[in-house]
């Protein structure tokens, strides 16, 4: 490798992180702080995790003998000027490892006898006798926090790991080696690329995802029950949310989600009136006013980064109006249907075109539809769409919208299988200049969207917590106004 795409030392070799702002440090100072520290340890409790991980890891190597196969957790990403987001690893490489620190490289090798090996390369705490210890912006611990030693992560996550310095060495030993590209530009430049074996790895690891374990579950549950805490504090605070509109019941969603998971797993989608009709509105600037409904799809991440996505639509005066009420009862109509579709062996559309079958026939009810519900079923005419939109379905895990790069012959395009979990969330949007509808329609958006996990026999809803008819909707907000 030469000079030009040489990477970056390692941690205890290069520059602490600085700003050209940060006072200066002579030498008595720095010497001085580098000397008079107490040890300590950090208590890191083995991680539930490890178990399944070993055996996920096992199974990742078994399929690619005699391969070394890579996958970063990624590093920090700039959000302004030298200002970071809050890191969140890669989700494959936590999938394979449980790590959640920075600039981790799982490596992972299944040698040709057969005898594989699993090494994490990670960044530990800095001695106290470098300036990185109380310097560095990024990876100091006086300024960002203690990070664990390489043996504390290695007692956690029941794996060896071993210094990120020793990286480049294992990576440039020759072998075929198959990255996980495009998380980590650092460990990307250390393996020539490989388009077709590298894009071939991706595949594996998102479909490896697509059935859950026993533990993946239970972590789905657990954020959707934070998830319906959080749904549930904003109607507690509904003064505040006339008050202050769409702002608040983003904030209040997000408080819930941090209290007790680790973040929510997407940006909260907050659309009172007609914002309702923009799928992905993310502003939340808007204004909640009586009279109109107001979309909320929100969903919390825990702390082992398993997420929940669910939608209510809610009357802001607590109460649907009749054609409000019309509309959503459709919806929910829809959404059963959806639901009532999935089962193992089942096409993972088959939630879709039952919800779509339900929609298409409610809109030609009203009207709406210059030709049949059958014709504008047929795949070549498609013509409810402009009031539907979207899928109906994806799948649900570490991400929001989980396992997409998984072959499209698998996913979407497979069947179903027990283990697997999945949203089911059909709507209806009338965009408030559509001069094909009623006016009385038009700024309307309604979405039902819970999390479903096909179980042995049929479907189980993780997010049922959450009411769902008008009338339990209607019941649920008067209970916690």
């Amino acid at each position: 490798m030469n000079e030009q795409t040489q990477p970056p030392s390692g941690p205890e070799s290069s520059a602490p992180s600085t700003e050209s702002h940060d006072p200066a440090v002579p030498e008595a100072y720095a010497a001085f702080m580098r000397t008079g520290w107490g040890e300590r340890e950090l208590d890191l409790p083995p991680h539930p995790v490890a178990e399944y991980a070993e055996a996920r890891r096992a199974r990742l190597a078994e399929m690619f003998p005699g391969e070394r196969l890579v996958l970063p957790a990624g590093t920090y990403k700039v959000r302004a000027n030298d200002t970071d987001y809050r890191f969140r690893p890669d989700t494959a490489h936590t999938y394979f490892s449980g790590n959640q620190t920075s600039d981790a490289v799982l490596v992972i090798e299944n040698g040709s006898d057969g005898v594989g090996e699993s090494v994490l390369y990670a960044r530990p705490r800095a001695s106290r006798e470098t300036d990185e210890f109380f310097r560095d912006r990024q990876y100091g611990e006086l300024w960002a926090g203690r990070r664990p030693s390489l043996g504390e992560m290695s007692d956690s996550l029941g794996l060896e790991v071993r210094h990120l310095d020793d990286l480049p060495a294992r990576l440039q030993g020759g072998g075929k080696t198959r990255v996980h590209r495009g998380h980590d530009a650092r460990v990307d430049a250390l393996v020539a690329a490989d388009e077709t074996l590298d894009t071939d790895f991706t595949r594996v690891v998102s479909e490896l995802r697509l059935i859950k374990d026993e533990w993946e579950i239970g972590e789905l549950t657990e954020a959707c029950d934070i998830t319906t805490l959080g749904f549930e504090d904003s109607v507690r605070e509904w003064d505040r949310v006339l008050e202050f509109g769409e702002r608040w019941i983003e904030g209040t969603f997000f408080r819930r989600a941090r209290a007790m998971g680790n973040d929510i797993g997407y940006d909260s989608i907050v659309g009172g009136g007609a914002h309702a009709t923009t799928l992905h509105w993310i502003d939340n600037t808007g204004p909640i006013r009586p009279g109109e409904l107001v979309l909320l799809d929100m969903g919390v991440e825990g702390r082992n980064l398993y997420t929940a996505d669910v939608t209510r639509t809610l009357p802001v005066d607590g109460t649907f109006t009749p054609i409000q009420r019309d509309l959503y009862d459709l919806v929910f109509a829809a959404q059963q249907a959806g639901i009532e579709a999935v089962r193992p062996g089942a096409a993972f559309l088959a939630a879709h075109h039952a919800a779509m079958e339900v929609l298409a026939h409610g809109l030609a009810d009203l009207g709406l539809l210059p030709i049949s519900a059958e014709e504008a079923l047929d795949p070549e005419s498609k013509l409810y769409a402009r009031w539907t939109l979207h899928g109906t379905s994806h799948m649900l895990g570490m991400d929001v919208h989980d396992c997409g790069s998984a072959s499209v012959d698998i996913y979407p395009k497979g069947d179903l299988e027990e283990g697997m979990v999945l949203t089911v969330e059909p709507g209806l949007y009338f965009q408030e200049d559509d001069l094909l509808v009623p006016e009385e329609l038009r700024g309307i958006g309604i979405r039902i969207e819970d999390d479903i996990v096909v179980t042995q026999d049929g479907w189980l809803n993780l997010s049922a917590a959450l009411p769902r008819t008008s009338t339990e909707v209607e019941e649920w907000m008067g209970a916690r106004r």
